[in-house]
């Protein structure tokens, strides 16, 4: 299928605040395009403080914007506390404009917030649209509770803008898993442009280093970026204390955002329990995953199309505030046999959640449950891109849907 596309860009804008799934998914699909097609180069805007511990493959690079965090009340500040949160905004949208005169993509494909964060893109996608650039909306397959997501998107008038920019929207999974925009009013303008691509299929790295994951079978415990794990590990912590039948070894992986305070109390706790083994990071989690007999997560998405690629056993304790996005795909997994669901006041039941933990490697695959579960998301993505490429080099062409 490889291509070449002489001196085609590709722009990818990744907000950032909390946690890693927006610059995972953007590297993900990345990596897929420029693996299909030679001469394409890719640049991703992210805000991610740790942006810089992931390998990029040749040809994929990244710009790094002043850091915004998200509170656990849903308000933002800057990283760096001396900085008022309306300068860092203000200079991260000078950032992104500049970067879009200078790189001039073909492509420009926004994750998750269809302005930018606090509406920072708007300008950068005016820009574009007017230079007749290919604007793509990439949504995860859930967004959040409707009533939430409504509240927080008419505030800006998102909905409408949404259907005079973009060209396309994509929906990270499969029509009958969910639909991102349920529940909302959704005006025929942006509903057709929605095309449901699929889960974002992961695989292992070319170059697997030798040893990198640990000897014998193992139970992941994840919490993703961990900027709100630590009661899940410590959760998890407590089951192994309470019952000394839960003999699986586990290996915890705390987040590079847990708050150091939590971060070296649970190492302590962990430390004085032999099957246990805690580290900080891994920017190689498919490889973990994968050599994994059983998953225990929080359930955001990159974890979740983790555990569907490599076909886990998976327990997932949802977050459940300030956003029900967790909540809603573990449950709509949940009844899909996919994954077996513990809300989190049922994992502070301790025997409970041991049980469920005992239980867990000898549970089902995700492919045992429902075999009728593909994972095409990036297969469509590429066949997408290489359309509208070929269209701007062969501009007599028609492109009708994405196809030509």
């Amino acid at each position: 299928m490889m291509r070449r596309f002489e001196h085609a860009r590709i722009l990818m804008y990744s907000h950032d605040t909390f946690g890693l799934g927006h610059l995972r998914r953007c590297r993900t699909i990345a990596h897929s395009l420029v693996e299909d097609y030679r001469g394409l180069n890719i640049l991703i805007i992210s805000g991610a403080t740790i942006a810089g511990a992931f390998d990029y493959r040749a040809r994929v690079d990244f710009v790094k914007i002043p850091s915004v965090i998200k509170l656990r009340n849903g308000e933002y500040t800057s990283l760096e506390r001396h900085i008022d949160v309306h300068e860092t905004l203000k200079m991260r949208q000078s950032i992104i404009r500049h970067t879009a005169e200078t790189f001039q993509p073909d492509i420009f494909i926004v994750d998750k917030e269809p302005l930018g964060l606090r509406g920072e893109a708007e300008e950068t996608l005016s820009y574009l649209k007017t230079r007749g650039t290919t604007l793509v909306l990439g949504l995860r397959e859930v967004m959040d509770a409707p009533h939430l997501l409504e509240e927080e998107w008419k505030r800006s008038d998102v909905m409408r803008k949404m259907g005079s920019f973009y060209d396309m929207i994509w929906a990270y999974g499969p029509p009958e898993f969910y639909d991102p925009l349920t529940g909302l009013d959704v005006p025929a303008s942006v509903r057709a442009k929605m095309k449901f691509v699929g889960f974002l299929q992961r695989s292992l790295p070319h170059d697997e280093t030798p040893g990198h994951r640990p000897q014998g079978d193992y139970i992941l415990v994840t919490t993703g970026g961990g900027g709100d794990g630590a009661d899940l590990i410590h959760n998890v912590i407590h089951a192994y204390q309470q019952d000394p039948e839960l003999q699986h070894k586990a290996l915890v992986v705390l987040g590079p955002y847990m708050p150091a305070k939590k971060r070296n109390k649970l190492i302590k706790k962990g430390a004085q329990i032999p099957q246990i083994e805690i580290i900080e990071f891994d920017n190689r989690m498919e490889d973990l995953i994968a050599g994994a007999k059983a998953v225990v997560a929080m359930g955001g998405y990159n974890t979740y199309c983790e555990i569907l690629s490599f076909d886990k056993p998976a327990l997932i304790v949802p977050r459940v505030k300030p956003r029900e996005e967790q909540l809603i795909r573990a449950r709509r997994a949940a009844e899909l046999g996919l994954v077996e669901m513990l809300l989190p006041e049922e994992a502070e039941d301790a025997p409970r959640f041991a049980e469920a933990l005992k239980a867990l490697p000898d549970r089902p695959r995700p492919s045992q449950s429902n075999p009728e579960l593909r994972l095409e998301g990036l297969a469509n993505i590429s066949e997408i891109v290489g359309d509208w490429l070929d269209q701007r080099a062969h501009p007599h062409l028609s492109v009708v849907d994405g196809k030509s």
